[in-house]
């Protein structure tokens, strides 16, 4: 067999990887879109097609890992190759959580359901909407650049990152105000601050992803870093 047919191989390998990946990012990004859709509709229905998606998120990175373990030990990849593998592991732990963060939303629809919550008790769902609106934006983003290896594009997902944190920061004192208003908001408003605060961390897991992606294509682990810092080694 010639250097260049197992060349071929192994990048074909790599590529399968890579969609597979893109699937499973995929699958997050509609739970996510789904858990936020049965929370504003208050549908039981949809936050069961959430938790049952969950399986499938969770038998896809159980598939790669297999995948990346079995080309590691064929190939014995080294550089960029050997960083893409890395990063892919990393990757899909930081989707499965996403998809874990959607799960936690779609149970918490449950919950207030099962609880009696009337939909229309007065309560900042809409806001909590345009915070998942943001978030899901910024992990599409980072899918994108993952498909391409784009740094320009997983920069621009860095940049945005706060825009998440401020709006989480302004749900929060809109909740505390809601409850000294009025308290039978309480329980329902301590609900949402924990899917408020799962929405942040799709956000938080979207940078990774980014963060992952300069890895990959420039060999810095630039987590923990400034973002001018950031910026300076990807241009």
């Amino acid at each position: 067999m010639t250097d260049k047919h197992l060349s071929t191989q192994f990048d074909s390998e790599l590529s399968a990887v890579s969609t597979r990946v893109l699937e499973m990012g995929g699958l997050v990004e509609s739970q996510v879109a789904q858990a936020i859709y049965a929370l504003s509709n208050f549908s039981g229905e949809t936050a069961s097609q959430v938790l049952k998606q969950e399986e499938r998120v969770n038998a896809l990175e159980v598939e790669i890992d297999r995948d990346l373990s079995t080309i590691i030990a064929r190939r014995q990849p080294t550089a960029r190759d050997l960083r893409l593998l890395i990063a892919v592991s990393k990757t899909i732990g930081n989707l499965e959580r996403i998809g874990d963060e959607a799960a936690r939303i779609a149970r918490t629809v449950q919950r207030l359901l099962n609880s009696g919550v009337s939909s229309r008790l007065r309560l900042p769902v809409a806001d909590l909407a345009f915070e998942s609106e943001l978030a899901t934006k910024q992990l599409r983003k980072a899918l994108d650049a993952f498909a391409r290896l784009d740094t320009d594009a997983a920069l621009d997902v860095l940049k945005h990152d706060d825009q998440i944190d401020q709006e989480f920061d302004g749900l929060l004192r809109k909740l505390i105000t809601y409850m000294m208003e009025d308290p039978r908001t309480i329980s329902s408003s301590i609900d949402l601050v924990f899917v408020a605060k799962a929405i942040e961390r799709v956000g938080d897991h979207a940078k990774n992803l980014a963060e992952q992606i300069i890895y990959i294509v420039k060999g810095t682990d630039v987590r923990h870093n400034p973002l001018d810092a950031v910026e300076s080694l990807v241009r």
